[in-house]
């Protein structure tokens, strides 16, 4: 049985697609952040770092999108959401940990600087160089998107599961993602997949909620 952890609004949303992808059945456990669930004793037990994703595959635990994503796309191979040649799919998981270590954490220095830095001054300071390197990065995302259908080229990977939440994150943080072209067309893409558009419903996802 596959049990996912996660909530709403956070990057768990990518190992929430990535499931819903494989079509497999699953259970959810909502463990909302904005409650303080994830530090609950609990969840602990689940996952003592008190971070969602957690996937639980008949009790054995999962955490990390870039983990999640990879084991999923592994278990199901004929849902074809990792390349079949190992170099292409090392370059998914390459590009996962790129998402993990550098996009998300730019995203966080910006939304949250107190995380990173005491007193006004320095929380400032993260907070501005948060800003310019999440767009840098949303920017390098769009040039990657160039002449291409998908992230990884022209087939839909788990890639694409875990970079739709930065879009969603943009939007939300008020940055002008319109004016990356190839992104914003992909975005267009991306809510077009059953899938996608399950779990961003469901999420109530800034990126299908109504204006």
């Amino acid at each position: 049985m596959l049990t996912l952890y996660f909530s709403p609004g956070a990057c768990s949303m990518a190992s929430h697609i990535g499931l819903e992808e494989t079509g497999a059945p699953y259970e959810e456990k909502p463990t909302l952040l904005a409650k303080g669930e994830q530090k609950t004793e609990a969840y602990l037990k689940i996952n003592p770092r008190g971070k969602v994703p957690a996937l639980s595959v008949d009790g054995r635990i999962i955490t990390e999108n870039t983990a999640i994503l990879t084991y999923l796309a592994q278990r199901f191979p004929d849902k074809n959401l990792m390349p079949a040649d190992p170099i292409d799919a090392a370059r998914c998981i390459e590009t996962m940990a790129w998402l993990s270590n550098i996009v998300h954490p730019s995203y966080q220095r910006y939304m949250r600087p107190e995380r990173f830095a005491e007193g006004e001054a320095a929380q400032a300071t993260v907070k501005a160089t948060g800003r310019k390197s999440f767009w840098a990065n949303c920017q390098e995302i769009d040039a990657m998107l160039q002449g291409k259908n998908w992230i990884m080229g022209s087939q839909f990977t788990v890639v694409d599961a875990y970079t739709l939440v930065f879009y969603g994150w943009g939007v939300r943080g008020e940055f002008p993602m319109t004016e990356l072209s190839a992104f914003t067309a992909w975005k267009e893409r991306m809510l077009k997949r059953p899938a996608v558009r399950k779990i961003l419903d469901s999420e109530q996802n800034v990126l299908v909620k109504p204006a």
